[in-house]
């Protein structure tokens, strides 16, 4: 039986895919639709915390499949600085679990103002930006009572795999969806990869992923941050060789995120090049290669979540009311 509320709603990710692929396949379809008509020639993501770090798997999800320029919000230049950006032709997502941070409200408004086309990805469907916004595509995740995100982002990632693959007409992408619930069961039902055992003693962390892994390798260093009290950074692998691997010479933790898609080739390269260096290095990967590429982020970030919170209790700490933390954080 698990022992926290974050390893029960992690465990629930797969019935709550399941059921979001389902109950937004028609909504899909007719966004992808109004997309492929509107063109858009770039796409701003706004999100804070988890929600940005989804925006960077959308980022390189949305250029890799559908070749358009995709970039990260600021939503201080509109919320603080009350600056009005250009938008005309540009596709916005708003990703927001409760969907009411001021800051995010702003910003929504402003790239409406300024003709953008608006999506927000949301949990709370009562949540104001469906009154802003031109679509609002749930994430169908249900309550989720622990102070750390598990299914509800798990479920953004899905949601927005579908819209790219609905949007780009990617038949492959679009029949590999069905199998993503039974590939998360899959690695839930499998042995630990990030144990506490493994990093006894570690403060200090580096994750490093490439590609769509990097962007989920963010998400986990929030995690070691929020849940066990470890100060874990995220950088591309490829990135890391530019100078931070120094910091390899004077003894250092690695979670090594391995995803087995095009990237993997030149990741494995780069985690070969720490280890001869003398990082401790702990791997964290998908138990089945044969998972669609773009799915397995997905994959090896399900396990991470069960992992990391059995390591907050192993350490001492709550996962499920990390200190100082509140589940909706509002910012101007």
């Amino acid at each position: 039986m698990s022992q926290t509320i974050m390893e029960q709603e992690a465990k629930q990710a797969p019935s709550v895919i399941k059921g979001q692929l389902a109950a937004n396949k028609d909504l899909v379809q007719s966004i992808g639709e109004k997309l492929r008509q509107f063109d858009p020639k770039m796409v701003m993501i706004i999100g804070r915390g988890s929600s940005d770090h989804a925006g960077v798997f959308g980022k390189y999800l949305i250029e890799i499949e559908a070749g358009v320029p995709t970039f990260a919000a600021a939503p201080s230049v509109s919320s603080v600085y009350g600056k009005q950006l250009k938008l005309e032709q540009a596709l916005v997502i708003v990703i927001s679990q409760s969907g009411r941070s001021p800051d995010i409200i702003a910003q929504a408004e402003m790239a409406k103002k300024a003709g953008a086309y608006c999506i927000a990805l949301v949990n709370d469907e009562t949540s104001p930006l469906k009154d802003i916004v031109d679509d609002v595509l749930p994430l169908k995740a249900g309550e989720e009572v622990s102070v750390a995100a598990t299914k509800s982002y798990l479920a953004t990632l899905s949601a927005l795999l579908q819209l790219t693959a609905y949007w780009t007409e990617n038949s492959d992408l679009i029949s590999a969806l069905d199998t993503l619930p039974t590939a998360l069961q899959t690695i839930i039902d499998s042995e630990p990869q990030l144990t506490s055992a493994a990093i006894t003693g570690v403060k200090n962390m580096v994750i490093l992923g490439r590609g769509l892994g990097y962007a989920v390798s963010k998400e986990m260093a929030l995690k070691l941050k929020e849940v066990s009290s470890i100060h874990a950074e995220a950088f591309s692998s490829a990135e890391f060789l530019h100078g931070p691997v120094t910091l390899v010479e004077q003894g250092l933790a690695i979670l090594n995120c391995a995803v087995e898609d095009e990237s993997a080739a030149s990741h494995q390269a780069q985690i070969d090049e720490v280890g001869q260096r003398g990082a401790d290095l702990v791997h964290l990967r998908q138990t089945d290669k044969n998972v669609h590429p773009r799915l397995a982020p997905l994959v090896v970030l399900q396990r991470f979540y069960l992992d990391v919170a059995e390591v907050a209790v192993t350490r001492g700490f709550n996962p499920d009311e990390p200190k100082g933390l509140k589940k909706v954080t509002r910012t101007v």
